[in-house]
């Protein structure tokens, strides 16, 4: 069994592509045509009410994807928005939600993950569009982290709202985690900003990590997803 994981981040916009039309199975596709081992997800549930999930039914069981317990009612997957799905063959060990600070209702989630010889503490995280909220959100993240039982090395991706190189809220990763070069990612048709990023654990050794461009990705939704694959340092 191999050492490496290759992990998705992907902002899916509730499912509602860039035509406006909502079409959950597309985003699935584009995760197939990554050739992900685990998946972050943005935007995973609607929005007002009762969040549900945008993936209906046994659709993400179909088609070999497992959702990390994170979410607080049985229609949704995620927190906030946040899910961490998980494909066959990779063990989930644990899962736990991290309240962040903030005006309105935000929240990440963590999974430890395991595959070989490789065991991976993921963060997924949608951060604040105030960047004052932003830093408060990350110094509290990398709190909870720490605070988790266990000390896998941990690798932070999502949509960090952050249109600068290193704002304050990211240069506080980068306290703690070595930055992730990614390119543009948003918007999906002519990515501009690098508003999903990965932040890596010293310890893990970054194989590759790229935005994954292709005629779906830039359909599926609004954000193109970005990708990091990790071994052992």
């Amino acid at each position: 069994m191999t050492s490496a994981l290759l992990v998705a981040s992907y902002n899916i916009h509730k499912a509602v592509g860039t035509d406006g039309r909502r079409m959950p199975e597309r985003i699935l596709d584009v995760l197939a045509e990554i050739g992900a081992d685990v998946a972050v997800l943005q935007e995973a549930d609607t929005r007002f009410g009762v969040r549900t999930s945008v993936f209906p039914g046994d659709m993400l069981g179909r088609a070999g994807w497992q959702a990390a317990p994170v979410a607080e009612h049985a229609a949704a997957i995620g927190w906030h928005g946040n899910a961490i799905l998980v494909r066959e063959g990779v063990e989930l060990v644990r899962a736990a939600r991290l309240p962040l600070p903030a005006l309105e209702p935000r929240g990440a989630v963590m999974a430890d993950v395991a595959t070989g010889g490789l065991t991976l503490r993921l963060v997924g995280a949608h951060l604040d569009l105030s960047g004052l909220w932003r830093a408060r959100q990350v110094r509290e993240l990398l709190a909870g982290v720490a605070r988790a039982p266990g000390n896998p090395p941990e690798l932070v991706m999502g949509d960090f709202n952050e249109w600068r190189p290193m704002g304050a809220a990211m240069a506080a990763f980068g306290e703690r985690l070595r930055v992730v070069p990614l390119p543009p990612s948003f918007p999906a048709r002519m990515p501009l900003g690098r508003l999903d990023r990965a932040f890596a654990n010293p310890a893990l050794k970054v194989l590759d990590s790229g935005v994954h461009r292709s005629a779906l990705s830039r359909l599926a939704s609004d954000h193109l997803p970005v990708w990091v694959q990790v071994a052992h340092g």
